[in-house]
């Protein structure tokens, strides 16, 4: 087992420590016995009452260099857990994904951490036609340059309680007609966040994966309309779904990024129309010794949840 896990010795920072994915990976830590810092630009503590001190707060904004350096200082881990997935002044996926993620590794060498894992996503490609999916695959070149032993985690699509995947599935399914995202034929490999999480800290406790990067889907790989299905039959609903083209989302995404606040852009119809799903030839949970859940396994206790 790595020094990293003593917490006599050793101390992960956690960007993005208070978002979804981001709590959750400061809660396995915390549970494994590690000191976490959560970096965040709004830092909070998490109810976690076996913290005992473990936990510390450190405001930080990666577009920063002064705060990232800050929330570095005395640590021998790093994981980047930010993630920003509809653009807001200058929280763009530029800023966020691509120059704030070289600015954490560069930061993280100079600094002489040894661990440094950066969490992007499956389907990271530099000529794709999302703007959102280009920047993961830039922030990715830029963290290797500068840290080249830096792990990379791709997870799919993430799930959980209070997620936003699930949540925004059930809230469509109120609807009498539910539309598809074309025929909703794109397949998806929902991951559990709680997996993912497992990934963080097996990572951090395998010397090996330095340099690695693995691709994280859950235990199966589901059509978008057959996980509609599985929402549906789970609430008790029955609901007419209609394939609606991607041109056509794709003129209701233009249309919605007019509003203040818009429920749909461009980049998400984009994302909609490539299967999300893991590599056949990548590193996965099985090097790293997890089974991890399926979407059926977990939907009951996810849909279930008051807020979810």
């Amino acid at each position: 087992m790595a020094d990293i896990t003593s917490p006599s010795t050793g101390l992960v920072t956690v960007f993005g420590g208070t978002g979804f994915l981001g709590s959750t990976i400061v809660q396995r830590l915390v549970e494994s016995g590690m000191r976490v810092r959560i970096a965040a630009r709004h830092p909070r503590a998490l109810d976690l009452a076996e913290a005992r001190g473990q936990i510390a707060l450190q405001r930080a904004d990666v577009r920063d260099e002064d705060s990232v350096a800050e929330a570095l200082k005395g640590a021998t881990g790093v994981v980047n857990a930010v993630g920003l997935y509809v653009e807001q002044g200058q929280a763009t996926f530029r800023a966020i994904h691509e120059e704030g993620a070289e600015r954490v590794a560069r930061r993280a060498g100079e600094a002489g951490i040894r661990r440094l894992i950066h969490i992007s996503g499956i389907g990271v490609d530099p000529a794709s036609a999302s703007n959102y999916v280009r920047a993961r695959a830039y922030g990715e070149q830029r963290v290797r340059e500068v840290f080249p032993n830096a792990t990379l985690l791709r997870p799919s699509v993430l799930f959980g309680p209070n997620d936003a995947f699930l949540n925004s599935l059930k809230t469509v399914t109120r609807l009498p007609i539910v539309p598809l995202f074309g025929r909703g034929s794109t397949r998806l490999q929902p991951v559990y966040v709680e997996d993912v999480a497992r990934a963080v800290l097996q990572v951090l406790e395998m010397p090996d994966t330095n340099g690695r990067t693995f691709e994280l889907g859950g235990a199966r790989a589901y059509r978008y309309r057959d996980i509609i299905k599985r929402v549906l039959t789970h609430l008790g609903r029955r609901r007419l779904l209609l394939p609606v083209p991607f041109v056509v989302w794709r003129l209701l995404a233009r249309i919605a990024s007019l509003l203040p606040n818009t429920p749909l852009t461009l980049d998400q119809v984009i994302l909609m129309e490539t299967n999300n799903v893991v590599n056949a030839k990548a590193n996965t949970f099985n090097d790293l010794g997890i089974e991890p859940c399926s979407l059926e396994q977990m939907l009951s206790a996810c849909l279930d949840e008051l807020s979810c």
